[in-house]
């Protein structure tokens, strides 16, 4: 019998919509889920989700709750990782410190000062995950949603390049997604490729029966002044590819937007919005809590577009399909770094994830890649070599750090950083530095 591991299932918003994906094939309707939270309350509300979920499907899978995680990754097939270390908590530290000092952030979880903390306090989780599954399911698929996807990917390689990992994100899909619809074409019509990094892909190919939808988004945007009041349409139209993540995540990656007071009004950009989205994602864990608990049913009607139960579907079945997945650079892109987590097109079958190779990004994308590419690469440095001068010469180079604050603020910075995660990161980390 299948086993599908979830390590933190207490994200049950998350776990409900990917329990419906899965339980919705028929290949996998019988399949174990091992679901495995540290946190007790939601361990409990996880498992009401998936029993509810199978119950309104139809669907008749072994579930079993485990507070112990190698008991959770016991003979499992696919380990899905949607962990959160630090929780709300440390969200808000990861705003309220840096925006102290004056430094603006919109989501925090993937390049930048948040994006760089929240590495450090998920390092060591995935290195016991790594231990854990060496021991107990080391031929499984690590299927990865944990931001920062990108440093979590490239640490991952870099501790553990014999484990099967895939990094599966769903920005590429929804960036298409909404273009398409913005354009009035129907999205199963449309061929579509896109390379880089995590929330900072390429949308490289995009064609409607063999011809590039690009100069119809061109007249769309030239006609509507309003939608160009957009980060990610304002790069577009700069760059000429367009970027495959959000405005918010965007405007944190670069050092063109966030640090100009009028380009934040220009573009609409939602300052430290992931405080908001933080709080709303406990407010709806709560209201879905209650709501399961009271025999309700769940809302189960949604377009299926996670990747992960895609990939296992297509590897139980051999069905073949292709998505966008985040690996280790091995010779994919070639004016990026080798070794550190790209985004490339993959082909998956019953044999597995194959990323297939992309060549050179064109030359402005791959520059702007490369900056949030060094950010990442002495972040993991940091944490496998236990040299804490790497986390701040990070964010030294992280673009919208080092265009808002001088070298000694950020240095400050990543000691008050430091002090307010404190026994959450990496233990030789833990310390202040002063020059």
């Amino acid at each position: 019998m299948t086993v599908i591991a979830f390590l933190g299932a207490g994200s049950v918003v998350f776990t409900r919509e990917l329990l419906a994906d899965l339980l919705s094939f028929d290949e996998l309707r019988g399949v174990t889920l091992a679901l495995h939270d540290i946190d007790v309350e939601r361990l409990e509300t996880a498992e009401a989700i998936a029993r509810r979920t199978a119950e309104q499907l139809g669907a008749k899978p072994v579930i079993t709750t485990n507070l112990d995680r190698r008991a959770a990754l016991s003979g499992a097939s696919y380990v899905i990782n949607s962990i959160q270390v630090g929780m709300h908590a440390a969200t808000v530290s990861d705003f309220e410190v840096p925006a102290r000092y004056g430094l603006r952030q919109t989501i925090g979880d993937t390049l930048g000062v948040g994006g760089i903390f929240r590495a450090l306090r998920t390092f060591p989780v995935l290195a016991g995950i790594a231990a854990d599954m060496r021991e107990q399911c080391p031929d499984a698929w690590l299927l990865n949603y944990t931001n920062p996807m990108a440093m979590n990917v490239s640490y991952l390689a870099a501790i553990a390049p014999d484990l099967n990992v895939a990094g599966l994100c769903h920005s590429v899909f929804w960036t298409v997604h909404d273009l398409c619809e913005l354009l009035g074409v129907p999205l199963d019509e449309v061929d579509y490729r896109a390379a880089g990094v995590n929330h900072q892909a390429w949308l490289l190919h995009w064609e409607h029966r063999g011809e590039s939808l690009y100069p119809r988004l061109d007249a769309r945007l030239a006609a509507d002044p309003q939608l160009q009041r957009r980060v990610r349409m304002d790069m577009y139209r700069r760059l000429g590819y367009f970027p495959t993540e959000t405005s918010e995540h965007s405007s944190e990656y670069v050092p063109w937007y966030l640090h100009h007071d009028s380009e934040v009004e220009r573009l609409r950009i939602p300052v430290g919005d992931y405080l908001r989205i933080s709080s709303d994602n406990l407010a709806e864990y709560a209201a879905v809590r209650t709501a399961v608990l009271a025999g309700e049913p769940l809302d189960l009607h949604r377009e299926a577009t996670e990747y992960a139960p895609q990939v296992i579907h297509s590897m139980e079945t051999g069905t073949l399909r292709e998505i966008h997945a985040n690996v280790a650079n091995r010779g994919l892109i070639t004016n990026l770094p080798d070794g550190y987590g790209v985004e490339v097109p993959c082909l998956v079958d019953r044999l597995g994830v194959h990323p297939q190779r992309v060549g050179a990004l064109p030359p402005q994308c791959a520059a702007v890649n490369r900056g949030f590419v060094s950010v990442g690469e002495l972040t993991v440095q940091a944490a496998l070599t236990g040299d804490p001068r790497l986390v701040r010469q990070a964010a030294m180079v992280d673009p919208n750090t080092a265009a808002t604050l001088t070298v000694d603020q950020i240095w400050s910075l990543c000691n008050d950083l430091t002090a307010a995660h404190g026994s959450l990161l990496p233990e030789p980390l833990r310390t202040p530095v002063t020059l």
